[in-house]
C-alpha cells in the first residue's frame, strides 16, 4: 500500500521540478536582455511648476453702455432751415423707383465706365442685365443716390433706418469688379 502512494508523490514532485525548470529557461534570455537594456535607465520626474496665486481683476464697466442692449445710433444731421423745422432726414417715398432699386447693393457689380458728351457713366450688371448709370441715379434697396462716378468706383449715399426707427445717411461705394482675365 505504501508503494502506490509513494509513486504518486514522486511523480508529482518530478512534474513540479520539470515545470519549474521549463518556466525559468523559457523566458530567461528575455529577462536577461531586458535587465541589460534597462540597467542604465534611471527614472527622473521633473518638479511640478509653481502654482501662481489667483488675483481677481475688478470689473470697471458698470457705468459703461451695456453691449447687449440695442443702443440708438446718433447721427449728426445738418438742418436745412433755422431750428430744424421739417429738417428730419427721410427718403422720398413718392419718387418713382428706378430698375436698379430692386436689387440689393451686393448683387450689383460695376463692370466698367463710359464717357459720352463729357459725362461719365458707370456700367453695372444686375442679374442678367447690364445697366448704364450716372450721378443722380438711384440703386440698391436702401434709397442709394449715386453721388460720384469715376473709373474705379461708384459712390452712393444711402438712407437707412437705425434700430430706433430714425432715418440716417450712410456713405458707401461700389468698387469695379475685376473678374478673372481670359
Amino acid at each position: 500500500m505504501s508503494a502506490p502512494g509513494g509513486r504518486t508523490a514522486i511523480a508529482v514532485a518530478v512534474a513540479a521540478l520539470a515545470l519549474g525548470a521549463c518556466s525559468g529557461e523559457k523566458f530567461g534570455d528575455l529577462k536577461q536582455e531586458l535587465a541589460t537594456l534597462t540597467k542604465d535607465l534611471r527614472g527622473k520626474v521633473d518638479p511640478l511648476p509653481q502654482v501662481k496665486n489667483y488675483e481677481p481683476v475688478p470689473y470697471k464697466g458698470e457705468n459703461m453702455l451695456d453691449p447687449f442692449v440695442p443702443g440708438r445710433i446718433v447721427v449728426a444731421q445738418v438742418a436745412a432751415g433755422a431750428g430744424g423745422a421739417g429738417g428730419a432726414l427721410q427718403p422720398d417715398m413718392n419718387r418713382p423707383k428706378e430698375p436698379l432699386e430692386a436689387f440689393p447693393l451686393d448683387g450689383i457689380q460695376m463692370v466698367g465706365t463710359l464717357t459720352q458728351n463729357k459725362e461719365t457713366y458707370a456700367l453695372v450688371k444686375a442679374g442678367a442685365n447690364l445697366f448704364r448709370v450716372k450721378k443722380g441715379n438711384y440703386m440698391g434697396q436702401n434709397f442709394g443716390l449715386i453721388t460720384v462716378v469715376d473709373e474705379g468706383q461708384i459712390s452712393l449715399k444711402e438712407v437707412v433706418q437705425d434700430s430706433s426707427g430714425e432715418w440716417m445717411e450712410r456713405s458707401t461705394t461700389l468698387q469695379i469688379f475685376e473678374g478673372p482675365r481670359r
